[in-house]
């Protein structure tokens, strides 16, 4: 039942790995964004019957404020949301930056905790991730990684506003959401109602995504930066400095 929420995960994520580490040779920020439109298409279809394809706490919380959903269920959902979320990221750590072989240049006793662990294993070289970023793990400057996880404000975002710029994208995607699945509506065909949601986070993606990276999922955004955190990153990516930059994918 939740196995919809590892594959948006690992398909929104592996996009944006996809993007950065071919410096944007075999991916640009239009192919994020689309994977992470379709990623959510595939998780409605695969969970849409069973569950309610329910991969956004913002859309649990919305539906329980209508009296959809039960609230006793929506900490159970969000925990497991955010939990899948934080293994997914760590799948797409082993899928693009390889697990041992390699000395890693620049990180801290010779690398990170998990590079460490998974090093012992010696199950494969290292690959994208440590190719791409010289080894280091870092959240700015011109190889930082830390965005294909999580994403980062512009540099000229402002803590206000870029709270406005999250309840406006997120606002904008439950009512259609909602509008979508709401039967007095002119009716979507059936079976397409995943592709229509798709499109609709396309369409925010494409016209919302500058700020901020467009997350709107706050499970797709935390469990990640969580996973940076124990993997490497550290607690940089918990902060916001100027001139670090900005990660955008496909993060809806």
């Amino acid at each position: 039942e939740v196995s919809h929420i590892p594959l948006l995960q690992i398909i929104t994520l592996s996009g944006s790995a996809q993007k950065v580490t071919s410096f944007e040779m075999k991916g640009n920020l239009l192919t994020s964004y689309l994977a992470g439109a379709l990623a959510v298409m595939v998780g409605i279809y695969i969970a849409g019957g069973i569950s309610g394809a329910h991969m956004n706490p913002a859309f649990s919380f919305a539906m329980c404020l209508v009296g959809q959903f039960p609230w006793w269920k929506f900490p159970i959902f969000m925990v497991v949301q955010t939990l899948a979320s934080f293994l997914s990221a760590g799948a797409v750590y082993i899928l693009y930056y390889g697990m041992g072989g390699q000395h890693r240049v620049g990180e801290p006793n010779g690398g990170a905790r998990v590079a460490r662990l998974t090093d012992k294993l010696c199950l494969c070289p290292a690959d994208a991730i440590w190719y791409y970023s010289n080894g280091t793990l870092t959240v700015s400057g011109p190889r930082e990684t830390a965005s294909i996880f999580a994403t980062y404000p512009a540099d000229y975002v402002s803590v206000a506003n870029g709270f406005l710029d999250q309840v406006i994208g997120t606002g904008v995607l439950i009512v259609g959401v909602m509008g979508i699945i709401d039967i007095r509506n002119k009716a979507v065909p059936k079976g397409l109602e995943p592709v229509v949601v798709a499109l609709l986070v396309l369409s925010i993606e494409c016209s919302m995504g500058s700020n901020c990276g467009c997350p709107l999922n706050p499970a797709r955004d935390i469990g990640p930066r969580l996973f940076t955190y124990v993997a490497g990153w550290g607690p940089e990516v918990f902060r916001w400095e100027k001139g670090r930059g900005q990660g955008v994918g496909g993060k809806g």
